[in-house]
C-alpha cells in the first residue's frame, strides 16, 4: 500500500504554490512598508509556553495540540499559534533592549488536532503582526490596518471587521462576578462545554458555535457596560483612528476570542462567502502575555491571517506565464547552443526551461504551454545548418527567425518590450 499524508495534512503543489507564494509576497511587502521585521521561530516550543500563555483551561490548551514526550522526558508541543512563541523569542533573546518597541512578523505554519473541514486543517498556516512594548491604541490601529491593506491588496472583497474591548484586570472581575451568576441561572440551556467553563473561563462561552448557546447568551451581561474610563477611552481612541483611515467597522460586544491573553482590544475580520468558519484574519491586545512568560512587564498586540482562507477568497488569480522562454531542442549539436543562451537567459534574471531526453517537437511545443512560456526557440538541423533559431510567440504562434548571435539579446529585448507595455496599460487604469 502506497504511503499517504496525514488526515488534515495537505501537499500544497505546483501551481497552487504560485498562489502561496502570491500571498506570502503581498504579506511581505506590506509589512515591510509598515516598518515590521520578520522574525522565524522554531515549529516545536516547549509545552509550558503555551499552557501558560495561552490558558490552561482554553479548548486548544485541552483539546487540540500536539503533545508529546521527547526522547529527555520533556514535554514539548507543536506550535498551535505564533504569539506565545514569539513572545517567548522576545524574552530569552532580550530584544526590549535593542528597541523599547518590536514590530515582527512571521509566516508559517501551525498546528491544532482538529475535525478537518473546509479552510480549517490540522496543519494550517498564519500570517502573524505583533507591536510588543506599546499601549497606544495607534499600535491597535496599526495591526488592523496592515492585515486590511493585505487582504485589500489580494482582493478580497466582502469582509467586514468586528471590533470589541474585553476590558482589563481593573474593569473585568465586575463582569465576570455577574457573567457566572447569568450562567448558573441559566446553565440549562448550556452545552456541556459550556458548563464546564462557566467558572474556569466564563467569557468564552460568548465564543460558543451552538445556536442553543447563542440563543441562551443574547440577555448575558456585556463587557461594555463594565469597561473603566480608561479601557473606553482606548477603544474609541482606535475607533477614531480607523473612520480616519476610512477602515469601517462594526462594535460586536459578544466578540471574544478562544486565547486567554486577549484584553482591551480585539477583532475579527470576516469573509462573505466562507460559511461558518468565516473568519480570515483576527487578533487583538495583551499586555499581560510578556509578564506572563517570565518577561518584563510590557504591553503588546497582534493578529493573524488564515492563509488556507485567504486562498478561498481570493478569485481569477493568474500566473501571467510561467517561464519567459523555452528551448525545443531538435538535433544533439542544438543542446550545446541551448545551454549557452540559457544561461545568458538566467543571469539576465529571465526564466527559461528545456526538455530532458529526446521528443519531437509537437511534444516539445506542448511542454512549453505547460510551462505556460511566453517565447519558445526552436533548433532543429536547419537552424543549425542556417545559424538561425526560430523564436516562437506562444500566444500569437508567430514565428520569425533571428541569428544565433542575437538570440538572448532578442529575447530579453521582447520580455523588457512586454514589461514597459503592461506597465503603461496599469498606469492608464
Amino acid at each position: 500500500m502506497a504511503c499517504k499524508a496525514i488526515r488534515g495534512f495537505k501537499d500544497i503543489l505546483p501551481p497552487e504554490t504560485k498562489v502561496w507564494q502570491y500571498i506570502e509576497e503581498t504579506a511581505r511587502f506590506n509589512f515591510e512598508n509598515f516598518g515590521f521585521s520578520e522574525i522565524r521561530t522554531p515549529l516545536l516550543e516547549k509545552t509550558e509556553v503555551f499552557q501558560r500563555g495561552i490558558g490552561e483551561f482554553t479548548d486548544i490548551v485541552e483539546k487540540e495540540m500536539y503533545t508529546f514526550e521527547d526522547r529527555n522526558g520533556d514535554s514539548v508541543t507543536l506550535r498551535p499559534e505564533a504569539t506565545a512563541g514569539i513572545i517567548r523569542a522576545y524574552i530569552e533573546n532580550k530584544l526590549q533592549a535593542r528597541s523599547s518597541v518590536q514590530k515582527l512578523y512571521t509566516i508559517g505554519p501551525m498546528f491544532r488536532y482538529e475535525r478537518p473541514q473546509k479552510g480549517r486543517l490540522r496543519q494550517f498556516h498564519q500570517i502573524n503582526a505583533e507591536v510588543i512594548g506599546s499601549d497606544d491604541p495607534l499600535s491597535d490601529t496599526e495591526v488592523i490596518w496592515v492585515a486590511w491593506t493585505i487582504l485589500n491588496d489580494l482582493g478580497i472583497e466582502d469582509v467586514r471587521l468586528e471590533i470589541n474591548s474585553l476590558g482589563c484586570p481593573k474593569c473585568r472581575p465586575g463582569h465576570r462576578k455577574d457573567l457566572v451568576l447569568f450562567l448558573e441561572n441559566n446553565s440549562e440551556e448550556l452545552c456541556p462545554d459550556c458548563k464546564r467553563r462557566m467558572r474556569s473561563n466564563p467569557l468564552r462561552v460568548f465564543d460558543c458555535k451552538k445556536e442553543s448557546c447563542k440563543k441562551a447568551l443574547l440577555l448575558a451581561p456585556v463587557i461594555k457596560h463594565y469597561w473603566c474610563p480608561e479601557c473606553s477611552e482606548h477603544l474609541g481612541q482606535v475607533l477614531d483612528n480607523l473612520e480616519t483611515l476610512q477602515i469601517p467597522f462594526v462594535i460586536n460586544p459578544y466578540l471574544v476570542r478562544g486565547l486567554d491573553y486577549y484584553q482591551r482590544t480585539t477583532f475579527e475580520i470576516k469573509a462573505a462567502h466562507l460559511g461558518a468558519q468565516d473568519t480570515v484574519a483576527a487578533g487583538g491586545r495583551y499586555d499581560g502575555l510578556v509578564e506572563q512568560l517570565g518577561g518584563p512587564k510590557v504591553p503588546g498586540v497582534g493578529m493573524a491571517i488564515g492563509v488556507e482562507r485567504a486562498l478561498l477568497l481570493i478569485k481569477d488569480f493568474e500566473d501571467e506565464h510561467g517561464i519567459d522562454c523555452f528551448f525545443a531542442v531538435l538535433e544533439k549539436d542544438g543542446r550545446e547552443y541551448a545551454l549557452e543562451w540559457m544561461k545568458g537567459l538566467r543571469e539576465s534574471g529571465l526564466k527559461c526551461d528545456t526538455v530532458y531526453g529526446k521528443k519531437s517537437l509537437k511534444a516539445q511545443l506542448r511542454n512549453a504551454d505547460k510551462l505556460n512560456a511566453r517565447y519558445a526557440i526552436i533548433i532543429g538541423e536547419e537552424e543549425i545548418d542556417e545559424e538561425e533559431a526560430i523564436l516562437r510567440d506562444m500566444l500569437t504562434h508567430e514565428q520569425v527567425r533571428i541569428p544565433f548571435d542575437n538570440v538572448v539579446e532578442e529575447i530579453i529585448k521582447k520580455v523588457d518590450e512586454e514589461e514597459k507595455k503592461k506597465a503603461q496599460e496599469e498606469e492608464a487604469k
